[in-house]
């Protein structure tokens, strides 16, 4: 199973924030301010729920794959807190709301063939070990052995932690099965004193755990947020389709994002009829023909589709069993199988042990209040149908996501089976689109995404009765009953003798011509069935606009909740015609047609470093590393830099004797195995695909000849100062990968596999982190903060009168890069008058300018070579390195650019 491209953003956003969070030391104000500042969103406050651990929320809608983006973000978050302790058990306590939601979590983690559990063996090499709370309360391979040699996942429901009925106090008890925890080094600090060391809770308490919270907006009260202290976790990470406001969000994906992969059935098509009759006959007219439809793609090759209606009824209380009952015989008498419906209430389940995915299920008709809330997912459900009497207000909010999910998350070979439909009969039609419009935003998304038809004013037929010849309307029905004629507005009041018996006969004939390729097949027939063909014809189309939509939807688009604070500036007009004209180029990597890593026709890819180190093997080259003027103070975790009554964050604590007796015991080890261990450390601490696509297993060989090789006083010393040990042989190998990278750069552009095209854009608008002060011929109406002696040097450049327009680049995955051996984002783009594009780096006498000699060659062979095709592009190319002072060889002072770019 591959992550959604969506789905990978969001766990790149989540590195990009743990990183962040490294950088700033842990300080978890500090780091989540500064991830937005990045991307150019201000005034992102964090808030410290749960006091000195960093919890994070990604906002996810229903159906875009919430529990595998948290399968996937496990490896990571261990991964980045490795650093700081690496022999931390993996420990995780994956909170859900509902037991619905834990069977169904259980059931997919700890199933070997599940795409989960699979994804987690990979992740962590197939010592994965998945638990419920009454295995760890019992034991039952659980101990202090087990949970420091694999992935630990225990999943508990909310509520199991509320110590309210004698089961839950359990984990609150003295518990001899979990007497292996106990050891010397359990600090009493981190204990609850009020309960026995070995009870559950502070044995969960001394493994520090990393929360999944599931759902997470049922999880904010203020008793949820003690309970979440209580576990003592290290990292919390919350997935919800709907966020609270003290939520830190970290990653936004929007829906229209879900519909370009195929995840959800959107738009949503809303009809208001005329009666409740209408309801029910629509419903049964649209499943029937949705059905026909199904079966027609799976005979082309589709999967198997038996498309389902859920009938919402109200009941007049909540012990009535009554309406559930009038409603399943309305539909008996409509001929349906008793087999083909199933009742699924608080007291009522005829759905359990039933796999509606099964196509041996019969089952087509779900009669429901709310029952279908959060953890009930059937792709199958497509039809709505609410049957509240017409004057009254119809609640869709807890159920309207149930009939989202796409099946098979693909695009189906009809435009009906890619939507999903709610039928509803209310002379309130308004409030029950603000209904929908509730319903789609608790399952994460909005108003957008549905599309209305009102078929209430439509004339109303004859009565003809329940004889009505199957060539006529499916439905004939009287005017519409006075309101004041309603005596229960929660009641189902349904006139059988206004349905149809041969309902089906008809909707057969109608999706013949829904399954036609003629065009006029679109257009509603003359005979219509309760609005139906109607429904059909308005919903293609808004299929076919809704996909040309989602279609165009920009990954990087801002989500609505952040563009208050959004720090956006425009291109000035007066320079977009000459900025939008141009496309700087990058290199690109020639791949042989059958396709590369790439999944295109094209035959030239955008150049990445990593292609350069392809066949770049580490384990045979020098692997001598000079630890000798290493400072290990540098890696020490000082809690007083955090901040003002602020210690370290939970992530960051290392058990100090803990880690003692460690060293200790690998000292005492034969020589064979303090090798062994010392670079199972190291390892440990570099992290896993940290040198991607170098294999993990190269590393490893490469560790163990560094290891092999030393003294029992460098073992000694390796050990106790492992960070500093980590940081000279990460830069060793960087050194190593960035020599052969370079080298292969060369030799592929003398064999022009790697050339020079036309590529990069310069954006309408920027979001900078900071903004610049004005300085006059900016591309942008603000530019991006510059330093000293950048702001120095654009500003005398601005000044010389063959400048056109200055920019100045932003970084990251953001701005231009020069993609070659390194990644080099120069600090500005220069046009003059003669069509010179002139690049700028700048240098200070302050900085660490230690890349700067690799910057200068990638500078000047992407200048030489972009002049090779300045006959196609028209314009000239520039490279200028420019020191404060003392310039490398080939580099420039400030005087020196400015001559240079005034003769241009």
């Amino acid at each position: 199973m591959e992550l959604k491209d969506y789905q990978a953003d969001v766990l790149n956003d989540l590195s990009t924030y743990l990183q962040t969070l490294l950088d700033c030391k842990g300080h978890l104000g500090k780091a989540f301010t500064t991830y937005w500042k990045n991307r150019g969103v201000l005034n992102q406050a964090y808030k410290n729920n749960v006091q000195e651990v960093p919890h994070v929320c990604v906002k996810v809608p229903t159906a875009g794959g919430k529990t595998f983006i948290a399968v996937n973000a496990l490896e990571r978050v261990f991964t980045a807190f490795a650093e700081y302790n690496p022999s931390r058990p993996k420990f995780v306590v994956w909170l859900v709301p509902s037991l619905t939601i834990l069977e169904q979590t259980v059931k997919n983690l700890a199933n070997i063939d599940h795409p989960y559990r699979q994804r987690l063996n990979d992740l962590f090499q197939g010592r994965v070990q998945v638990y419920e709370k009454t295995d760890v309360l019992q034991g039952a391979g659980f101990n202090a052995d087990t949970v420091r040699e694999q992935l630990s996942v225990v999943v508990m429901s909310f509520d199991s932690l509320k110590a309210t009925n004698k089961e839950n106090r359990k984990a609150y008890q003295e518990n001899g099965y979990l007497a292996s925890f106990l050891t010397d080094t359990t600090h009493d600090a981190v204990l609850l004193p009020e309960y026995d060391k070995s009870a559950l809770i502070n044995v969960i308490r001394t493994l520090n755990p990393v929360v999944v919270v599931d759902e997470s907006h049922n999880a904010e009260s203020t008793l949820s947020v003690d309970m979440l202290c209580n576990l003592n976790p290290s990292f919390i990470f919350d997935l919800t389709a709907t966020p609270r406001d003290n939520s830190n969000i970290i990653s936004y994906v929007d829906a229209l994002r879900l519909k370009k992969q195929n995840m959800v059935k959107l738009p949503v098509i809303v009809a208001n009829q005329r009666s409740q009759e209408d309801v029910i006959m629509a419903a049964l007219n649209m499943r029937r023909q949705l059905e026909v439809l199904a079966d027609k793609a799976e005979a082309d090759g589709g999967g198997y589709i038996r498309p389902i209606v859920l009938f919402q009824a109200e009941p007049k209380s909540k012990d009535d069993n009554t309406t559930f009952e009038k409603v399943k015989q309305v539909l008996l008498d409509l001929n349906i199988p008793p087999e083909h419906i199933a009742i699924k209430t608080a007291n009522v389940n005829e759905l359990k042990n039933a796999d509606l995915l099964d196509r041996h299920c019969p089952v087509r008709y779900i009669i429901t209040v709310n029952a279908l809330k959060e953890g009930w997912d059937c792709p199958f459900a497509y039809v709505l149908a609410t049957l509240a009497n017409k004057s009254s207000v119809v609640d869709v909010t807890q159920i309207l996501g149930r009939v989202l999910r796409m099946p098979y998350q693909r695009k189906h070979s009809h435009e009906l089976l890619n939507l999903s439909y709610v039928f509803t009969a209310s002379s309130h039609f308004q409030n029950t689109l603000s209904q929908v419009v509730a319903g789609l935003n608790k399952a994460g998304f909005s108003k957008r995404d549905y599309r209305e038809v009102d078929l209430s004013a439509l004339p109303v037929a004859a009565d003809t009765g329940s004889t009505s010849s199957p060539q006529g309307d499916l439905l004939t029905t009287e005017s519409p009953r006075p309101t004041d004629q309603v005596t229960d507005t929660n009641e189902v009041m349904v006139d059988v003798t206004k349905l149809n018996p041969n309902w089906e006969v008809v909707a057969l004939q109608h999706a013949e011509s829904s399954g036609s390729s003629d065009p006029a097949a679109d257009e509603a027939p003359e005979m219509d069935t309760a609005g139906v063909e109607n429904i059909k014809a308005q919903a293609m189309r808004e299929a076919r606009a809704f996909e040309a939509q989602a279609a165009q939807t920009d990954g990087d688009r801002c989500p609505d909740e952040l563009k208050a604070n959004m720090n956006e500036h425009k291109m000035k007009p007066m320079f977009e015609a000459s900025a939008q004209a141009i496309q700087l180029p990058q290199f690109f990597l020639k791949l042989p047609s059958e396709g590369g890593f790439f999944e295109t026709s094209d035959e030239w890819h955008k150049l990445a470093k990593e292609n350069l180190l392809t066949d770049f093997v580490l384990s045979n080259l020098d692997a001598t590393v000079n630890f000798s003027a290493i400072d290990s103070d540098v890696y020490s975790v000082d809690a007083e830099e955090i901040g003002k009554g602020e210690s370290a964050p939970a992530f960051k604590v290392v058990k100090k004797a803990e880690k003692e007796k460690l060293n200790h015991i690998i000292k005492s080890q034969s020589l064979p195995g303090q090798v062994t261990s010392i670079v199972g450390r190291l390892f440990s601490l570099i992290g896993k695909n940290t040198f991607y696509p170098i294999e993990d297993n190269d590393i490893r060989k490469y560790l163990t000849r560094i290891v092999e090789v030393m003294s029992a006083e460098q073992r000694a010393d390796c050990l106790e100062r492992d960070y500093a040990y980590v940081k000279a042989i990460k830069d060793k190998i960087q050194g190593l990968a960035n020599e052969f990278a370079a080298k292969e750069f060369n030799n592929w552009l003398t064999t022009q596999r790697v050339k020079l095209q036309p590529n990069f854009s310069l954006s309408a608008t920027i979001a900078p982190s900071d903004n610049a002060p004005a300085i006059i011929k900016s591309l942008y109406v603000t530019e991006r903060g510059m330093n000293g002696l950048e702001s120095s040097v654009i500003g005398k450049v601005a000044q010389l009168e063959n400048v056109v327009w200055w920019h100045s680049n932003l970084e990251r995955s953001k701005g231009f890069c020069i993609n070659g051996f390194i990644h080099h984002y120069p600090d500005f783009v220069v046009l003059t008058a003669s069509k010179n594009i002139v690049i700028i780096e700048t240098k200070g006498d302050d900085r660490d300018n230690s890349n700067s000699k690799d910057k200068l060659k990638l500078g000047k062979t992407w200048e030489y070579q972009a002049n090779q095709i300045a006959h196609e592009t028209g314009y000239r190319y520039h490279y200028m390195m420019v020191f404060e002072s003392n310039p490398i060889e080939g580099a420039f002072v400030v005087g020196d650019v400015l001559k240079l770019v005034g003769n241009l």
